[in-house]
């Protein structure tokens, strides 16, 4: 026998073993289990359309400005694009599969806007930061009032023709992220917030009008969350993390509840900042029937005692000090992103913070998990303990989060399959699948049966 076909056979014989004996496995969950939660709760994984379908230009589907965006040389690592990705486009079904393999109730995903024109619950997401380059060209996308008309007309097709499947609708994924990282750093493709919230409203509006009450669904929103815990006691920089807070969840979840964006914002961006007609302040306020936060991770804030900068931009207007270490200690264990701090605790303020500023809204904890590098071995992406101690220690908080009076109805683990990852390719890997990028054959990792652990019914 030839040494490659013996590799094959080996990697086959390891991790047959590797799923059996671990599908058997006792894992250690921490106290949780399904009942641990109330009843209806939903547990289950997220991805987004251009980062798991591939088939990017085939059956219709246009050019969303990140097929433009990623054929820049130097833009994304090593060059990659989601051209073909994991190919979720064909092997959807196989990955439905997995999820009720692993006992997850729902799977959120998003629709491709440029690709328009059983058993797990679908949560559907309008736009997960691809704007059709066909708008993007005709009069700049989002920096343009034309896309609210455009978008709300884009919503109600898929109200239509998918609103009988679908009772959970999202119509943006982080739009702070999408319009700071867009229009103010140029990291991404270009966005607006004003408009974004603008949109989201008018979408909110038609669905609202014409297919809630007939379809029995709800809509809402995605935003991400960062917790900001002061570098000390002092009223400095607790003033200063209230100010990072207001300038990211508040941007847009302040508008959403009481019509009109924060104060902090007000005071700062002064004229800069776009006021909303009457018309508006009615449309926008209360236009969500359950708020989904994306949470990863926790940074110490702290006030720069420097004058405002000469340069008027996002993060300018911020004006505060970032600290990833208090005293020599690690706020924690970072994982493969630079960005990814491990910080438990955090879960719980952040959640807690919302229910008690924002009138104890109906919380879907939408997105959470943690990335390691996407050089390990095999068996070391397989054996992926951090990521089942990330996911243990996040859900413990989380649970404490509710025991306390949040509100909080569902779970999403980002995400159910290493995929690509934006500006970090195929170089990191998020999944509680492992992918192999030259096959795409799919291998659940420690992570994953932990959650099937967890997850299953004693009544089953």
């Amino acid at each position: 026998m030839k040494p490659l076909v013996i590799l094959l056979s080996f990697t086959f014989f390891s991790t047959t073993l590797y799923a059996n004996s671990h599908s058997q496995q006792h894992f250690d969950t921490g106290s949780l289990s399904r009942e641990s939660f109330p009843e209806g709760f939903l547990f289950g994984t997220a991805a987004s359309a251009y980062q798991v379908e591939g088939m990017a230009s085939k059956d219709g589907r246009g050019p969303s400005i990140w097929d433009a965006f990623v054929k820049t040389p130097g833009r994304i690592a090593n060059n990659e694009t989601g051209e073909v990705s994991i190919d979720q486009y064909h092997r959807y079904k196989e990955d439905v599969d997995l999820m009720q393999m692993l006992n997850f109730d729902a799977y959120r995903f998003s629709i491709s806007w440029s690709r328009i024109f059983p058993r797990i619950t679908p949560h559907a997401n309008l736009y997960h930061y691809d704007l059709p380059l066909a708008l993007q060209e005709k009069y700049l996308g989002l920096l343009d009032r034309q896309v609210i008309q455009d978008f709300a007309d884009y919503a109600k097709f898929c109200f239509k023709t998918f609103g009988d499947r679908v009772k959970t609708w999202m119509t943006f994924n982080e739009p702070r992220v999408v319009a700071a990282l867009g229009f103010d750093n140029g990291i991404n493709p270009p966005n607006r917030s004003h408009h974004l919230i603008l949109s989201h409203a008018e979408a909110v509006k038609r669905y609202r009008e014409k297919y809630q009450a007939k379809q029995n669904g709800r809509i809402g929103i995605f935003l991400d969350f960062v917790w900001y815990e002061p570098l000390t006691r002092s009223k400095a920089d607790n003033y200063a993390a209230q100010r990072a807070r207001d300038f990211h969840i508040g941007w847009f979840l302040h508008p959403l509840v009481y019509g009109k964006y924060p104060r902090t914002m007000q005071k700062i961006v002064r004229e800069r900042l776009p006021k909303f007609t009457k018309s508006e302040v009615e449309k926008v306020r209360n236009s969500f029937d359950v708020l989904c936060v994306n949470h990863y991770t926790s940074y110490y804030i702290y006030e720069p005692h420097q004058p405002p900068s000469n340069v008027t931009g996002y993060q300018q207007d911020w004006n505060t000090g970032f600290a990833y270490e208090r005293n020599g200690v690690p706020i924690g264990h970072r994982a493969h992103s630079e960005w990814l701090y491990e910080v438990p605790w955090g879960m719980y303020k952040a959640v807690t913070y919302v229910t008690k500023r924002y009138g104890s809204p109906n919380i879907i904890l939408s997105e959470n998990g943690m990335d390691d590098p996407g050089n390990l071995t095999f068996p070391e992406s397989l054996y992926d303990i951090n990521r089942v101690n990330f996911y243990r220690s996040y859900l413990k908080e989380l649970k404490r989060a509710m025991d306390d009076g949040a509100n909080v109805t569902g779970y999403f683990a980002w995400s159910i399959l290493d995929n690509f990852e934006w500006l970090l390719g195929y170089t990191s890997r998020f999944g509680l699948v492992y992918v192999d990028h030259n096959d795409l054959k799919r291998y659940p990792k420690l992570s994953a049966y932990w959650f099937k652990q967890m997850l299953e019914r004693k009544n089953s």
